[in-house]
């Protein structure tokens, strides 16, 4: 008979998986770093800078005393991280890089396959000039290598050159050395990626169950589609047949989901006991990324908290819902409510546009308090004097 995990149980559960459910003021350094990014799996790396860079807001959503230079060295001087792709670019910890190796090979077929519709002609001898360029002469940058011909489309439309640099980083062959105000420099991976990690082969068979242990080991609870969408590495039937594989390792569990519907799943049996008693999550109120990993799967946190959340960045602003790039907040287990605000650095402020409670929450006068605080220490964060709330920004 599975066991039943009720909805707030689970909630704890997966908080405490995500990082959520430690002690926010705990010293944290470089090692600590290290540690709670490899505990995630991965963080997010995104571009957008309305408040903070996603990777940075999600640590720092963590854990407080976070700082940034530690994430750098960590990934350039250190080089016990890399970029790459799990559904998005993402800081992983340099130790899975061997397992990275049966994506690059998968990637590599999927853009050979798709190249014949996008461009009908064969692009490797610009990706051998490219890769033998950066082996004589050293890393580059996008802009060191020919002006884009073309204006629209993907990365796979711009002048063959600077495509080379993208594809040969999606198939494992470049890595990121550094960025350069948040542009990527190329090397060749063997001059990034430590040389144990580098050299190091896993067959077919220890990637997927790696792949699927990982997952699992990071969600506490999952269906078999749920732990191939983790890392996005492998496929749902290979995530299936993985499951059947080892059932004598897994237990069977219900899980109560927010309107009270019963999803069943799957737990490791070894350390059921802890995963089934997890830590209360701090009671503060905080801010999370848009790309926090606890929405990731924004399906899987509507069912266990009832939080519909997107990011309405490419939605016409006229069928906004809320807003261009809205957070959401977070108090204790409960996810209750979205702000949009955005960073002035010019004028020194963190401006508060506007805040949406969760349907039936109330905005009580402690929890206005718990909200300005976390502002306050956002905002200081971010490199800004002051929280200014503009007219209007209760709703």
């Amino acid at each position: 008979m599975a066991i039943l995990i009720e909805n707030r149980q689970a909630r704890h559960m997966f908080l405490e998986r995500q990082g959520l459910s430690r002690p926010p003021n705990r010293q944290l350094g470089r090692d600590g770093l290290l540690g709670l990014i490899h505990d995630l799996g991965f963080v997010q790396v995104d571009s957008i800078q309305i408040v903070e860079r996603a990777h940075h807001q999600i640590l720092f959503s963590r854990n407080q005393t976070y700082r940034r230079e530690h994430l750098t060295a960590l990934l350039e001087q250190d080089r016990s991280l890399f970029e790459h792709w799990t559904h998005d670019a993402s800081v992983i910890p340099s130790a899975f890089f061997p397992y990275w190796k049966h994506r690059f090979v998968r990637r590599e077929a999927k853009i050979r396959e798709n190249w014949a519709k996008w461009q009908g002609r064969d692009f490797d001898s610009a990706f051998a000039e490219t890769y033998d360029r950066i082996r004589h002469q050293g890393p580059v940058m996008a802009r060191d290598v020919k002006a884009d011909d073309h204006k629209s489309g993907g990365w796979w439309n711009w002048h063959p050159s600077k495509t080379a640099l993208e594809f040969l980083w999606h198939t494992g062959k470049l890595a990121i050395a550094r960025r350069e105000n948040f542009q990527k420099v190329y090397d060749l991976s063997e001059r990034v990626i430590p040389p144990d990690h580098f050299a190091a082969e896993v067959s077919h068979e220890d990637f997927v169950d790696w792949a699927c242990r990982q997952a699992l080991q990071r969600l506490g609870f999952a269906t078999s589609g749920e732990i191939s969408a983790f890392f996005d590495l492998v496929t749902p039937p290979e995530a299936k047949a993985w499951v059947s594989r080892h059932r004598a390792e897994l237990e069977e569990v219900e899980v109560v989901t927010v309107d009270g519907r019963r999803r069943p799943s799957f737990a490791f049996v070894e350390g059921l006991a802890d995963l089934l008693s997890p830590p209360e999550p701090p009671a503060r109120l905080r801010v999370l990324s848009p790309f926090d990993p606890l929405l990731r799967d924004r399906d899987r946190a509507e069912r266990l908290f009832g939080f519909n959340y997107r990011i309405e960045v490419f939605v016409p602003e006229a069928k906004r819902q809320y807003g261009y790039y809205v957070f959401p907040l977070i108090e204790g287990e409960r996810l209750v409510g979205r702000i949009d605000m955005k960073a002035d650095r010019r004028a020194g402020t963190l401006a508060v546009r506007r805040l949406w409670w969760e349907p039936g929450l109330r905005a009580s006068a402690s929890r206005l308090e718990r909200l300005e605080a976390e502002l306050v220490r956002l905002a200081r964060f971010t490199g800004v004097e002051r929280v200014e709330y503009l007219p209007g920004w209760e709703g």
